[in-house]
């Protein structure tokens, strides 16, 4: 099938990379040139594992290409994906410029029947904007379908391999169709295709992610109560999540989270929510508890230290989660932010995220080259990414390097009785 991506950020590559590979002919497109001419290099504006090899092995394939040249790019494609970025406004409304700005464009370079299909995640309705946008440009016949994503950063393309299930949302059967062969390779394995309307399809998104959110502030909660009632939260998580209503995914306790989505998306719904006449106020409070979670550990180490004037604090982990280099919303940066603004200092160390920690705290902070290294000398180590590579350190190599051997834990990596037999003042989340 001729497809064409619109948009070559997180989603885009990752989309357009996936459907290659499945032996589509692809077209990734960009308005910016210097973008457009680094990836037919090789080259990614971001890291996601296993994503280099899957673009380079499907350019060199002819399957994958890069273009700035929209209107052609439209003239050749079957179906058009919609991936373009829709960020945040400050009252917590998704910027849709960007998306209907596309649909002009597409609506003018129509030359025959296509399908049009948002892929960025967008509120409801806005399948019927851009239908409202392109029936304004053009006379050729079209329709208009909403197929959001629901990848993992870390885990993309494992997820659009492999999907739980895959949401089309449209308004008539032959765009249906189509998009049932477009997905047939990728749900052999049993995966439902779900057919349902578009403002369905579009609520679907955010109500995955608002729930998944819910889930993580909540188990915060159980861990804040825990440390109040001396009771240990992984013997709590672990008698929640054996209930089979419940289940173990996302009960993690931590310092909250971050990233692209979740952050976004809860702030998009109640915004939607609110504008159509009705208060999501359990959102309101997973939101809330979520920016109080990401101050915890900060407090530790004020309530360890008294002050942390001239305190150098050791960090392990920037990125929001692991197997990403994406640090937005991270909770990284509110507790970074917090060290310095007590007069701190920070030595920091992460495997992917220290070219985009740069770009936000410049010189405010020091960059070890190796995770031994960013612990020389500190006065305490604040661990907030769970890495792979954090989970088993050589704990004497640390003592030797440590002015004082504290750990403040923001992802109960370790055990805590073990962490105090090796001589370690040691700070979790909830135990």
């Amino acid at each position: 099938m001729r497809i064409t991506v619109v948009g070559t950020g997180y989603v885009g590559l990752v989309v357009g990379a996936c459907f290659a590979e499945y032996g589509n002919d692809v077209t990734c497109v960009d308005n910016d040139t210097a973008k457009i001419a680094a990836l037919a290099e090789g080259r990614l504006p971001f890291f996601e594992p296993g994503l280099q090899e899957l673009v380079s092995r499907n350019h060199d394939g002819q399957r994958l290409g890069f273009r700035a040249d929209l209107p052609r790019s439209v003239e050749s494609a079957e179906v058009v994906f919609i991936a373009v970025g829709t960020p945040q406004g400050e009252d917590g409304s998704a910027d849709l410029s960007h998306v209907l700005a596309v649909a002009r464009d597409i609506a003018q370079a129509m030359n025959g029947y296509k399908v049009i299909v948002t892929k960025s995640t967008v509120p409801v309705g806005t399948a019927r904007r851009v239908r409202e946008t392109i029936e304004r440009g053009t006379t050729h016949p079209f329709s208009i379908a909403s197929n959001p994503e629901f990848l993992k950063q870390g885990a993309a393309i494992d997820d659009f391999m492999r999907p739980d299930r895959v949401v089309i949302g449209v308004d008539d059967d032959r765009a249906a169709d189509l998009l049932r062969e477009l997905y047939a390779p990728f749900t052999r394995t049993g995966a439902p295709i779900q057919v349902m309307d578009c403002a369905s399809a579009e609520l679907a998104k955010y109500a995955a992610n608002a729930m998944l959110a819910t889930r993580v502030s909540f188990m915060n909660e159980i861990a804040n109560v825990c440390e109040l009632a001396g009771a240990d939260v992984d013997r709590v998580r672990g008698a929640v999540a054996a209930d089979r209503r419940i289940g173990p995914s996302f009960l993690f306790p931590g310092i909250g989270y971050g990233g692209s989505c979740f952050p976004k998306d809860v702030k998009a719904l109640v915004r939607f929510a609110g504008e159509a006449g009705y208060r999501f106020r359990i959102l309101e409070s997973v939101e809330a508890v979520n920016a109080a979670q990401k101050h915890r550990l900060v407090a530790k180490m004020e309530a360890h230290f008294g002050s942390l004037e001239g305190k150098r604090i050791a960090v392990w982990g920037l990125s929001f989660k692991p197997r990403t280099d994406d640090m937005r919303e991270a909770p990284s940066i509110v507790v970074i932010d917090g060290v310095l603004a007590r007069g701190g200092t920070v030595h920091a160390y992460d495997p992917r995220a220290q070219a985009v920690a740069r770009g936000i705290f410049g010189d405010r902070i020091d960059y070890a080259p190796h995770s031994y290294d960013a612990v020389a000398g500190a006065d305490a180590l604040a661990i907030l990414t769970e890495w792979t590579e954090f989970r088993e350190p050589d704990f004497a190599r640390m003592q030797d390097l440590m002015r004082s051997p504290v750990i403040f834990d923001g992802r109960n990596l370790f055990d805590v009785a073990q962490m105090r037999a090796k001589g370690f003042a040691y700070h979790s989340i909830g135990r």
